[in-house]
């Protein structure tokens, strides 16, 4: 694959920043419009958007690494975890939009909702998960270029990283979500042709079927006990981490208006099953052919090891575009949305053009420090882990904020600190050995669990004894009837 991807990375990457720079340059606003181009997008816009921006180049490693050892199970929690915070994301946003008609995002409605000290320790949390995708996602696309085509890491993470800051450093959302629409324009092609050109290689769906329950049927046990906790564990930790995205907030206000919100997340996040699970097929194949044993290195490339043992050649190239694609989809939506945390960090609604200019530069300069990392190829997994408990721990709280006018900034950060300790107490080392010697210690389900439970109940007790608020979090009548209208 040498050849191919030394032509076709390069070529894919100009072309979609010059139609990402063509749109910059169409028409210019303020702050507002490179934020969040407010109430502009239409359902199908919308629907693309989502979808190419949440598939990143990781769904290329780890739905196939997940069904090589947590079976049908697993890969089902993978799944119901990267769909569910769609449903989520219908439900609390309308409400958002409502509290924060003239806000951008997460870190709008808890400075408002909540005051500094909430406000900074969510910006906080913000922040640190999406620079750990962002990096995760050079990571994996480098990882592409050098399992393909032996190409430094550095390099091709360079690339990519460049051509998506040149365009999202000018258009804004803007210029992501007209990308976006044409990435998802070529993502989906590929993927289903992917998927058949795979199960005709392998004598069709029954045949394929019947190879894995001859070569691995444990996979195929839906009541595995270690898929299911797995499974569980991903749908805790992917839910409330991707709650915290910046960039699906940008778009649930960039949505025309609540109708075309709700409808757009619902059948995305319909949409991002068949695809969670049809890569994952390449799990059950490689584990069954031997290509890939349950925790090996092979396993997170299992889906590279059955495109060289059993597809035709030319394959490779719409794999690479496809790879490129993910990776670029995912990668502005990333840069604008730290890029909007960071504007947002100092201000009231709507004053935004101060910020901007600098907001902007500062997300170039962090882009120099994730290619280094990415060059290194260093798993990210345990940094996301990290990320994922204290997104366990802060989502009841946060979000409760949008239902209690009784919970005070106060009593949701001593809730979310309670269940960050309550789950480091279960929280495994990097090496996955028990932090503290707790029965049941270095399990992740358990200190997901926890979290998520210690805080909301101690959301529950600071709702008890909190005192009802009337301050400016409440959005007075006639501004929420103008956001239904």
């Amino acid at each position: 694959m040498q050849i191919g991807f030394i032509l076709v990375v390069p070529v894919t990457v100009i072309l979609f920043t010059l139609a990402g720079l063509a749109i910059a340059r169409r028409g210019r606003g303020g702050a507002s419009v490179w934020l969040s181009n407010r109430n502009s997008a239409g359902s199908m816009t919308a629907i693309s958007t989502l979808v190419a921006s949440m598939a990143g180049a990781w769904i290329l490693f780890s739905p196939a690494e997940t069904a090589t050892w947590a079976g049908i199970s697993g890969l089902t929690g993978y799944a119901l975890g990267s769909a569910l915070p769609f449903v989520l994301f219908a439900w609390l946003a309308p409400r958002l939009r409502k509290r924060i008609p003239d806000g951008h995002g997460l870190s709008d409605y808890t400075r408002t909702r909540f005051g500094s000290s909430m406000h900074f320790f969510t910006t906080g949390v913000i922040l640190f998960y999406m620079y750990v995708f962002l990096t995760a996602e050079l990571t994996g696309i480098a990882l592409v270029g050098r399992l393909t085509a032996g190409i430094p890491l550095w390099i091709t993470a360079a690339i990519i990283a460049v051509g998506t800051a040149v365009y999202a450093y000018a258009g804004g959302i803007r210029a992501s979500v007209a990308t976006d629409r044409l990435q998802f324009a070529v993502m989906v092609p590929i993927l289903i042709l992917l998927a058949l050109i795979t199960i005709r290689a392998f004598g069709g769906w029954s045949t394929a079927v019947d190879e894995v329950r001859a070569g691995a049927p444990a996979l195929l046990n839906p009541m595995d006990i270690s898929g299911l906790r797995f499974g569980l564990t991903l749908v805790i930790a992917v839910v409330t981490a991707n709650m915290f995205h910046q960039g699906l907030w940008q778009r649930a206000y960039n949505c025309r208006d609540v109708g075309v919100l709700r409808r757009s997340f619902l059948i995305s996040g319909l949409l991002m099953l068949p695809i969670i699970l049809g890569i994952g097929i390449f799990g059950f194949l490689a584990a069954s052919e031997g290509l890939a044993a349950p925790h090996s290195p092979e396993a997170s490339t299992a889906v590279f090891s059955i495109i060289r043992a059993y597809l035709p050649v030319w394959i490779e190239y719409p794999f690479i575009v496809l790879a490129v694609c993910l990776v670029m989809s995912s990668l502005d939506t990333l840069q604008n949305g730290l890029t909007c945390t960071f504007a947002t960090f100092t201000r009231t609604p709507g004053e935004t053009d101060g910020e901007l200019t600098w907001s902007r530069r500062l997300t170039l300069l962090l882009l120099i420090p994730a290619v280094l990392v990415a060059s290194q190829g260093y798993s990210v997994l345990y940094l996301f882990l990290i990320a994922d408990l204290v997104a366990s721990a802060c989502l009841v709280p946060v979000f409760a904020g949008l239902f209690s006018d009784r919970l005070t900034g106060r009593g949701a950060l001593a809730a979310s600190w309670a269940g960050i300790l309550a789950g480091v107490l279960y929280f495994p080392r990097p090496d996955f050995t028990p932090l503290f010697p707790l029965p049941g210690g270095g399990d992740t389900l358990h200190s997901f669990g926890i979290a998520l439970v210690v805080s909301g109940i101690g959301t529950g007790i600071a709702h008890l004894v909190g005192r009802r608020r009337t301050d400016a979090a409440t959005v007075p009548s006639s501004m929420m009837e103008k956001e239904q209208a």
